[in-house]
């Protein structure tokens, strides 16, 4: 299935009324902003994919639309070192899919979905499932997490090495820290111990190239 096909079924479902194709023009505008390294429409494919699987697998999902349609919006706004990328990706998917004529209902429940990604903390059902897929790269084979590392410094090029390298393994230290990363069971079994080990790998590197003891 192509983005036109994912993008059509997503707003099908959601039952919007009036022609997507502009939205989703507008969309793959701005997953291709140049300051996008790995938040970019691969990204929402990955996401979307992940999504797919992880309920192909058995977990729970309330409302296809919703989540696919939140999968396509919650990095639609992104600028490296914001601390309102998310909401502003709410906001967006909330006049984008009003404009649609999607009811209020869908929209709000889209909206609490982009949010959830903020944090990357969900407790279940939908919420779960989205921000498990958008983790689901912290458990790539080694060579596709080391790419993914160094696409998102690439996006982070306008800061020094020792203020990314500071920032990044205190994500990473948050990461893992957390008794879990993944919260959907399927995520927990398959990827938990994988994310795991890249991202401590990671640290390590990071570490290594600060010369901090930690």
């Amino acid at each position: 299935m192509d983005d036109a096909q994912r993008w059509s079924q997503a707003i099908t479902e959601l039952g919007a009324t009036r022609d997507a194709t502009a939205a989703l023009a507008d969309l793959r505008r701005r997953y291709a902003e140049p300051q996008r390294r790995y938040h970019t429409i691969g990204h929402v494919r990955s996401v979307l994919t992940s999504t797919q699987w992880l309920h192909d697998c058995g977990e729970r999902v309330d409302d296809p639309g919703e989540l696919a349609a939140a999968a396509w919006f919650h990095d639609a706004v992104y600028q490296p070192g914001a601390a309102d990328n998310e909401a502003r990706s709410a906001s967006l998917a909330a006049a984008v899919l009003a404009g649609l004529g999607v009811a209020e209902q869908h929209r709000r429940h889209v909206v609490d979905l982009v949010l959830a990604t903020a944090d990357h903390a969900a407790e279940a059902n939908d919420a779960a499932v989205l921000v498990d897929a958008d983790l689901g790269i912290l458990a790539a084979p080694a060579p596709v997490y080391v790419a993914y590392a160094a696409a998102v410094r690439a996006e982070y090029a306008f800061l020094p090495a020792p203020r990314f390298d500071a920032g990044r393994a205190q994500f990473i230290t948050g990461m893992l820290s957390r008794p879990r990363i993944f919260t959907t069971a399927t995520a927990v079994q398959r990827w938990e111990a994988k994310a795991r080990r890249n991202l401590s790998a990671e640290l390590r590197r990071l570490r290594g190239a600060t010369g901090g003891s930690g």
